[in-house]
């Protein structure tokens, strides 16, 4: 009862009437054209201390390994490959956005074989493509893997994930993005949480810095900047300005449930309608005890298995009954909850029955 008390001081800690308060415009929304690209390569960690791939499972990392080798000016050619200080792997990495020939970005190095750890490997260079099929960057690097592992004759033990690692600045862009982002006359400012609400105060507040109409709200989700009408010297220039404009966001009434973890997230504005709510305990349980029946000795007969099974249904004792009257707050709701008793899992079960009577007015998300 005292860990439920807890969990139930925690919920009441969060549920305590707040609001979000002014928020700056670049924690809001993202903008047109200022934007990451994904990038891929797939090389070849060498220098392992025998953690590589078995070839026999992973031809390909023998196939590669002879590219390397042929364009080193190494004939290999019909020769037979077994070491096992190499490993095949996928690398990956986000290209910034504006990032210019010569940047250095991170990348995540990650196996594809059967290599049991990338600890102390190094890999060998390596170009990343992106969607389009050019080569934008070339990573390569000693592998910094974040786990451990360790084996004897009959056991083995292994902490983290040792088959996957970072190389911090292990890439170096080659090719910029070709886009010309000082020649838009408009920008669109997408919001990551699309609202009407909260679209309308981001126009008026930008109207409002720059004292004219510069600023206008195309959807819940999109407001579009005029660039000439902010009489500013570049995109660059009016972005600079409006990103650090404070604006109040308008949050959806929403509960977020984990079922695996049992946490329930809760907004400040979730309305629960009057409602009454029941909540028991009932233990199931069923016991095998079989019986065994032998004859005398030296006397015909065989030996019989008797079935004895015991079955027993146990009633603990409910929370009763409880009623929520119409319009409660969030607040209210987990003070009620706390009330009947009940644990984080038990609770998630009774939203949802509360949700499919109809009496929560909130979106609903299960996960």
């Amino acid at each position: 009862m005292k860990k439920l008390t807890c969990i139930a001081a925690l919920f009441l800690a969060f549920a305590q009437p707040s609001w979000a308060g002014p928020i700056r415009l670049k924690d809001l929304v993202e903008f047109d054209g200022v934007r990451s690209n994904d990038l891929v390569g797939y090389g070849l960690v060498v220098g392992l201390n025998g953690t590589g791939d078995g070839l026999r499972n992973s031809p390909f990392t023998e196939e590669i390994m002879a590219n390397i080798l042929e364009r080193l000016g190494v004939n290999v050619s019909g020769e037979q490959f077994r070491p096992r200080n190499v490993a095949a792997v996928l690398v990956t990495a986000s290209l910034p956005p504006f990032a210019r020939a010569g940047s250095p970005i991170d990348v995540t190095v990650s196996a594809i074989g059967d290599a049991s750890s990338l600890l102390g490997g190094t890999l060998i260079m390596t170009p990343l493509n992106a969607a389009d099929g050019e080569i934008y960057a070339v990573s390569q690097g000693t592998v910094i893997a974040g786990g451990v592992s360790a084996q004897g004759e009959a056991a083995r033990v292994t902490q983290g994930v040792p088959t996957a690692g970072v190389i911090p600045s292990g890439a170096t862009v080659e090719r910029e993005v070709d886009f010309d982002f000082s020649g838009l006359s408009t920008i669109r400012l997408a919001l990551r949480s699309p609202d009407f609400t909260t679209a309308a105060r981001i126009e008026a507040a930008i109207n409002n810095d720059f004292g004219r109409q510069v600023a206008v709200m195309l959807d819940s989700g999109t407001v579009q900047l005029d660039i000439p009408a902010t009489r500013m010297a570049s995109p660059a220039h009016a972005l600079g300005r409006i990103e650090n404009i404070l604006v109040e966001p308008e949050l959806r009434a929403r509960v977020v449930v984990d079922q695996r973890s049992g946490t329930i997230v809760m907004g400040e504005d979730v309305r629960i309608s009057r409602v009454a709510v029941s909540q028991g305990n009932l233990t199931l349980r069923i016991e095998e005890a079989p019986l065994v029946a032998q004859p005398n000795p030296f006397s015909p007969g065989e030996t019989v298995v008797v079935p004895r099974t015991n079955v027993a249904i146990q009633q603990g004792q409910g929370t009763g009954l409880a009623e929520i009257r119409g319009g409660t707050s969030l607040s209210e709701v987990i003070a009620g909850l706390n009330a009947l008793g009940v644990a984080p899992h038990d609770m998630i079960d009774i939203l949802k029955s509360i949700k499919a009577a109809g009496a929560l007015h909130a979106e609903f998300i299960v996960r």
